[in-house]
């Protein structure tokens, strides 16, 4: 089934390039994408300690865009395991360019919330991302605005990415960036982005804020609750150096059936797993940038990025993430070496279903070996 939705999304996208080529006056189309491979140690799994890890195929990706005169558009669908969500597209919007500072999306669009287009520098992402605050596409319209020193973005989501309308059973968690999933769902969700920059031939800096407010839809007693998510960043260059960090608080009510309020399931990569429904997250990321243009390898980038989750319900332990790693830029390779250690973390840990949820309480980390390699075309 996922092969032959996959299929299907890869010859529609081969039409939709061909016709427009044949059909518009002077159209941009550009075709990309990635093929990846990933290897991981797991200290937790006695598999993984009995065998040195394992080596296998992570993801092939391809990604299309373009434009007729103001009208764009950008794609990107991806190609994962079964056991992983299979096929899913991660992003796809249309939209329209006013000038080079105004522009308007609509379909699948990213967020606008918090440091961007990414709170982290590893292939880990950061702790924000499994709570479904880094990264995240929803369906809506979002406007931008940015020139040297401001940027605003403001955007409304219908919903998350529905894959069946209408359907009794629930979302599915088949899907790249996490949402919530289950019984209940996103709906008509409101987003603001502000930031401030400033640059000189030292420093590029930027500070910036977020909000977030939207309904949770309980399919079983058809009640809309509510969700707010408010975040402040700070980013810097200074010379090789990079300095990301975030502040964020979010709370959801869901009209659940059983009267459950302090947890939430969240969903993706066709596997869903329960956090609190309150929660703060503080993450700071330093990475420094070593060019060196020798044979094939051009650039090395060392970094750590830590994240805490401060879980606001009583009874429960905080989740921590660090991932300490390196970036190395061969061409069109990228390698990623992460060495990532959590606690009470769903995917650093033998703890899945509650790891961000009130009843894990896991008094040591563990630690994953990570390598990651992509060819991107």
């Amino acid at each position: 089934m996922y092969f032959k939705d996959g299929a299907i999304a890869l010859i529609l996208l081969l039409i939709f390039t061909t016709l427009s080529i044949y059909a518009q006056d002077k159209p941009e189309v550009s075709l990309g994408g990635a093929l990846r491979f990933n290897y991981n140690y797991s200290d937790w799994i006695q598999e993984s300690k009995n065998t040195a890890g394992q080596f296998g195929f992570d993801v092939f990706r391809l990604n299309a865009n373009g434009g007729y005169k103001n009208i764009i558009f950008d794609a990107e669908y991806r190609f994962y395991s079964k056991s992983s969500g299979g096929s899913m597209l991660k992003h796809g919007w249309v939209g329209y360019q006013f000038d080079d500072k105004h522009q308007l999306q609509l379909g699948l669009n990213t967020i606008p919330f918090g440091l961007m287009p990414y709170n982290s520098n590893s292939y880990f992402f950061s702790i924000n991302y499994y709570l479904g605050m880094e990264d995240d596409a929803d369906m809506g319209i979002k406007y931008s605005y940015a020139d040297d020193k401001w940027s605003l973005a403001a955007a409304f989501y219908k919903n998350s990415d529905i894959l069946s309308f209408h359907s009794s059973e629930g979302l599915s968690s088949s899907r790249y960036s996490y949402d919530i999933v289950g019984r209940n769902k996103e709906m008509n969700q409101g987003n603001m982005r502000i930031a401030r920059r400033w640059r000189n031939e030292y420093l590029n800096a930027e500070l910036g804020a977020s909000a977030q407010v939207g309904g949770i839809y309980n399919i079983d007693t058809e009640k809309m609750g509510a969700r707010t998510a408010f975040a402040f960043h700070y980013l810097m260059d200074i010379g090789r150096w990079n300095l990301k960090a975030q502040f964020t608080t979010y709370n959801m009510l869901p009209k659940n059936e059983d009267e459950q309020k302090d947890i939430i399931e969240m969903g993706a990569y066709g596997s869903p797993y329960n956090i609190v429904a309150k929660g703060d997250t503080y993450t700071v990321g330093i990475a420094y940038s070593i060019p060196i243009n020798k044979g094939i390898l051009d650039e090395i980038k060392i970094y750590n990025d830590f994240g805490m989750m401060d879980k606001r319900v009583a009874e429960t332990t905080n989740s921590y993430q660090n991932v300490t790693g390196a970036m190395l830029t061969m061409g069109p390779i990228y390698t990623y070496l992460d060495y990532a250690m959590g606690r009470n973390h769903a995917w650093l840990g033998d703890e899945w279903t509650d790891a961000f949820a009130k009843e894990a309480n896991s008094k040591s980390w563990s630690a994953r070996l990570n390598l990651n390699l992509g060819y991107y075309f």
